[in-house]
């Protein structure tokens, strides 16, 4: 059996798929997020709710899961 934090980092990692395959056939984009931003996204998702500066609802595991190719990938800007 799968454990819920590896179920939504399935499913942060889903969405983003659908979201660029989504992107690339309607407008002939793709989606990246900076590593600056993706990191400070995490940390934002790991802090406890008491120290969070601004409200960030989605968990730690889906915000993993929508992030990781940004971590592992770097695109090249052209």
């Amino acid at each position: 059996m799968f454990t819920t934090f590896t179920l939504l980092i399935a499913v942060g990692w889903g969405f983003r798929l659908v979201l660029n395959w989504g992107l690339r056939l309607r407008f002939d984009l793709a989606l990246s997020i900076p590593q600056a931003l993706a990191c400070a996204l995490v940390v934002l998702a790991v802090l406890p709710d008491l120290l969070k500066p601004i409200p960030f609802p989605l968990p730690l595991s889906f915000t993993l899961g929508v992030l990781l190719p940004d971590f592992f990938f770097r695109r090249g800007s052209q």
